[in-house]
């Protein structure tokens, strides 16, 4: 493959607030990263998430445990611009900015299967397919919609190829299995919070900074 095939490629985005990232998200974007055939994986930690409870973890520090966590990996790319944004963190507004800087390159938005079910209540949801391709991760417990506008979704632009994905810039649903490690940062959480030690759940150099931080450790009145 030649370097203009490599550069046409497509971008893979995975978001979140990764607090704290942890060997399941990671595992998940290698498997992507390599059965896609993507460029690069770019982790963008949300700043401030309009659709949820506050990160416990300031958006600092769960930038540099995403920093330390994809350190070494080629493909892996670390992209703050949701964390340096003021206000509410759109993924519409990320992709948006993402196209604009990339108007010919295949975009491709990873997704778990649960925050794939609740699409609709996304700011702008509707646009997201313009701008980008979605790959959904399974997860366990998961079952694809079977009805209501988001498997109508499924039936128009669903696809089983992974090809389709390179083949137009935007627009494309792909739904794929990784390996699932039974980890979530909600439980990792309760583990640090109730004196217990994460080890063997989140890479080393992540467990270092939780220790040294303390930014999950139980709060007092």
């Amino acid at each position: 493959m030649n370097s203009l095939a490599l550069d046409a490629r497509p971008i893979g985005i995975f978001g979140g607030t990764f607090d704290p990232i942890h060997l399941g998200h990671l595992r998940t974007g290698f498997e992507l990263l390599q059965s896609l055939q993507l460029s690069e994986l770019r982790w963008i930690p949300v700043g401030n998430p309009g659709h949820r409870e506050p990160p416990l973890a300031a958006a600092a520090v769960r930038l540099e445990m995403v920093r330390v966590a994809i350190a070494g990996q080629p493909g892996f790319v670390l992209d703050d611009r949701e964390v340096r944004r003021s206000g509410v963190s759109y993924t519409v507004d990320t992709l948006e900015g993402l196209r604009a800087e990339h108007p010919a390159r295949p975009l491709c938005l990873v997704l778990g299967m649960d925050a794939f079910l609740g699409l609709t209540a996304w700011r702008r949801w509707a646009d997201i397919l313009t701008l980008a391709h979605l790959v959904v991760a399974h997860r366990p417990g998961w079952q694809r919609p079977g009805q209501g506008p988001l498997s109508d979704l499924l039936a128009q632009r669903g696809t089983t190829h992974a090809a389709d994905l390179h083949a137009a810039l935007a627009g494309r649903i792909y739904v794929h299995a990784v390996t699932q490690l039974e980890i979530s940062s909600t439980g990792l959480r309760d583990i640090i919070t109730a004196g217990r030690d994460p080890r063997f759940l989140v890479p080393e150099p992540v467990r270092a900074i939780i220790r040294e931080t303390g930014c999950y450790a139980a709060q007092t009145d």
